[in-house]
C-alpha cells in the first residue's frame, strides 16, 4: 500500500488517531500492525525486566477504562471518549475522595483553559486525570469517585525495523537510517506525522531504480524503544551508518523544514542541510542533548552516530505541543504530500553527496559529442551551454565544475559552494552525467 494522496493519508490518520497508545501495550501493537501494511516491519521485542544499558524495560501497561464521577454521580471525565484524560501509565484506583485530595492528581493548563494536557509517568507509579482548566475551575466541593481500571504485567517493548537494500551493483556498504516513534495517544503533529511520513518515504524510496545506499526504517516507542533497538542492533549498524534522520513533528503550520544536527555535526546529511539552509530551504538547529527525540540516543556518549532530526513545526515552539490542540486541524494533512516530497528530494540529493568520480579520470571530457557543449565556438555562442540551451552557460558551468572536481574527494555540497548553484539543479546535472556514463 502507498500513501500518495491526501485522502490516503487522512484515512490512515483517522484509523490511528483514536488508539490509546503508550510505550507498551495493545494500543501500540495495533498501531504498529496498521503501519506494517505500508512498511513490512520485522518486529524486535525486549522483555519487561530486561536491562538495556542503564535502563530497565518496564512492565506492560494495560488500561480497560477510566472515568471521574462528580458528587452527583455524573461522569465528567471519560477515557473512552478522550484517551488524553488519563495520566499515561496510571496505576489502578477506585476510590472516593474530597475535591481537595483529588486536586493533587489533576492536571490542566491555566494559560489554555480549553485544552487537555498530555501527561505521563512511565517509570514511577502514579495516577491522575487531565482536563481543561476551565472545567477544573468549575469543580464544586464534595466527594468524587476516581476510577482507573488498569494493570501491569510482564510483557515487552516492541520495535519495528525494515531494511531496503541498495540497487544491484550500487551497494557501497553504507546505510541510511530513517526513524520515528509511535507511543503518544491522540496527538497529531507530535505523534502521527513522523510515522506517516516515514511510511510514505518507504513507499517512494523502494521505487527508486538506483539506490546507492541501504536504508533502514525503524519505528519504536520514544526513548525506551530506541534504547532497546540500539541495545539489540547498535553494534551491527555502527560501522556502516552513513547518516540518519529522526522524523518528529513534521506537520503543522510552519513553512520550512528544520534540521537538528547530529552531535558530530559533520555527517553527510549535516553538511547537506547546512548548505540547504544557505539556499533558504530549511532552518538549522545545533545539537542539544537536553531536548529532542531519539537522536539523543543515537548520538549519545559512545555511540555518537551521525543521526540528525527533521521537524517542520518543531516541538515546544508552539503552545499546542503535548495538548489536545495538537489535532487534525493543527497538523494540516493537506501539506503532508509536499513535506514527503521535500524530504525525498533531500534524500535523493544525499545519494549523490558522496565523493564524485569520473569514469575517465584524466583531462577534460569531450562534451560536444554528447550534446553538452556548443559545437560552434563564436561570440554568438558564448552564452550557450550547448547547441540548444541558451542560459548564460549556467548548465555548462555546473558541468565543468562537477567534472573538474570529480576526483573522489569532492561531492555535490562542495560544487554548490563553489558555483552558488542550488543543490536541486546540481542533482539533475549529476543524474544526467551518471546516465551518460560520465560519472560513476
Amino acid at each position: 500500500m502507498k500513501l500518495e494522496s491526501t485522502e490516503a493519508i487522512e484515512e490512515l490518520f483517522d484509523e490511528l488517531f483514536p488508539l490509546p497508545r503508550s510505550i507498551t501495550g495493545e494500543g501500540y501493537r495495533k498501531s504498529l500492525k496498521i503501519l506494517s501494511r505500508y512498511v513490512p516491519f520485522k518486529i524486535g521485542r525486549v522483555a519487561s525486566g530486561s536491562k538495556v544499558f542503564d535502563w530497565i524495560v518496564p512492565k506492560e501497561w494495560i488500561i480497560d477504562d477510566a472515568y471521574l464521577l462528580d458528587p452527583s454521580g455524573r461522569k465528567i471525565l471519560d477515557f473512552k471518549k478522550n484517551n488524553l484524560t488519563v495520566l499515561n501509565y496510571s496505576e489502578p484506583i477506585d476510590r472516593v475522595m474530597e475535591l481537595e485530595e483529588l486536586e493533587k492528581n489533576l492536571h490542566s493548563i491555566p494559560e489554555h483553559p480549553d485544552w487537555i494536557p498530555y501527561v505521563t509517568s512511565y517509570y514511577k507509579r502514579n495516577w491522575g486525570f487531565c482536563l481543561p482548566h476551565k472545567q477544573r475551575s468549575e469543580l464544586k466541593a464534595g466527594n468524587y469517585r476516581a476510577v482507573i481500571k488498569s494493570s501491569f504485567k510482564d510483557g515487552s517493548v516492541d520495535y519495528g525495523y525494515r531494511y531496503l537494500k541498495a540497487s544491484e551493483g550500487k551497494n557501497n556498504r553504507k546505510l541510511v537510517l530513517i526513524s520515528s516513534y509511535l507511543c503518544h495517544p491522540s496527538l497529531a503533529n507530535n505523534e502521527l506525522s513522523g510515522p506517516i511520513v516515514l511510511a510514505a518515504l518507504y513507499g517512494r524510496i523502494s521505487q527508486w531504480k538506483n539506490r546507492r545506499f541501504d536504508y533502514l526504517f525503524v519505528i519504536n516507542p520514544e526513548t525506551i524503544g530506541s534504547i532497546c533497538f540500539l541495545h539489540d542492533q547498535g553494534a551491527s549498524i555502527s560501522e556502516s551508518l552513513q547518516a540518519g534522520l529522526v522524523l518528529t513533528c513534521v506537520g503543522g503550520p510552519s513553512e520550512k523544514l528544520s534540521y537538528k544536527k547530529s552531535r558530530r555535526g559533520d555527517s553527510s546529511l549535516d553538511r547537506l542541510f547546512i548548505q540547504l539552509e544557505q539556499e533558504g530551504v530549511c532552518h538549522i538547529r545545533e545539537f542539544d542533548p537536553s531536548e529532542g527525540s531519539d537522536e539523543r540516543q543515537y548520538c549519545g556518549a559512545s555511540f555518537n552516530l551521525p543521526v540528525g532530526q527533521v521537524t517542520k513545526t518543531t516541538y515546544a515552539t508552539n503552545p499546542e505541543y503535548h495538548t489536545s490542540a495538537d489535532n487534525k486541524k493543527f497538523v494540516e494533512l493537506h501539506q503532508f504530500i509536499d513535506t514527503i516530497s521535500r524530504i525525498e528530494s533531500i534524500l535523493k540529493i544525499h545519494e549523490h553527496c558522496q565523493p564524485l568520480e569520473r569514469s575517465e579520470p584524466y583531462c577534460e571530457i569531450q562534451l560536444g559529442r554528447r550534446g553538452l557543449y556548443p559545437n560552434v565556438n563564436s561570440p554568438m555562442t558564448w552564452k550557450t551551454s550547448s547547441d540548444s540551451i541558451v542560459d548564460h552557460r549556467d548548465q555548462l558551468k555546473a558541468i565543468m565544475y562537477m567534472l573538474s572536481y570529480a576526483d573522489g574527494k569532492h561531492d555535490l555540497v562542495d560544487i554548490a559552494k563553489y558555483t552558488k548553484i542550488n543543490l536541486e539543479a546540481l542533482l539533475l546535472i549529476a543524474e544526467k552525467l551518471t546516465s551518460l556514463g560520465i560519472l560513476k
